[in-house]
């Protein structure tokens, strides 16, 4: 899916917003950033913003929640009515990595920033990363109960392709060589090889 994962946000004011926020903590840092600077980036007035959020952190924490349910969606939606466990980890590590490399600049903010969440924001966005990571497991652990996969630490591994994915966005420029359809594709047949699977 290559639809801009803001586009259900509305009103425009508030798309703008966590625009010029992403780009500001990207550029900033969360504790380097004012809301003014945000305030402009988005060519609006900083009495403005708070219109649309309270404070800062309301900002940080409405741009993680965009790019967990982001990435929940996407993942779901690639192994839909996918067949077969190697199938169904080639889609879902696909997109896993294709999403982390088209949307890296939000991704790489929220990895750095997630300390700067407040304990109830940050247990709402555990609570994601922990179905994230489910999502991953739960396909690692039916193919080796399946007999597809050669796997002694489903948990273990699980997680080493989990990570794979996600380090996109700390690596990955748009002016480089690889598309991100490149790099999903690398991404997936490394998780397959890293599950014994060797024909495709």
């Amino acid at each position: 899916m290559g639809s801009d994962m803001w586009d259900a946000v509305t009103p425009d004011a508030s798309r703008r917003l966590l625009r010029a926020a992403v780009d500001s903590f990207g550029e900033l840092g969360y504790h380097g950033t004012s809301t003014r600077h945000i305030a402009a980036g988005a060519g609006m007035s900083a009495g403005a913003l708070y219109v649309h959020y309270r404070t800062k952190a309301d900002l940080l924490f409405q741009i993680a929640l965009t790019v967990h349910e982001s990435v929940l969606a996407e993942l779901e939606d690639a192994v839909d009515g996918v067949e077969g466990p190697p199938a169904r980890v080639r889609a879902l590590m696909y997109a896993f990595a294709c999403w982390h490399a088209r949307h890296h600049r939000a991704a790489r903010v929220i990895q750095n920033e997630l300390g700067a969440l407040d304990a109830p924001h940050a247990e709402a966005i555990a609570a994601r990363r922990r179905r994230v990571r489910a999502l991953v497991r739960d396909e690692v652990r039916a193919g080796a109960a399946a007999g597809r996969f050669d796997v002694a630490d489903v948990e273990g591994v699980a997680r080493a392709m989990s990570s794979l994915a996600i380090d996109v966005c700390r690596w990955y420029r748009p002016e480089g060589a690889r598309t991100p359809e490149d790099v999903g594709a690398l991404t997936a047949h490394l998780c397959l090889r890293m599950l014994g699977v060797r024909d495709g």
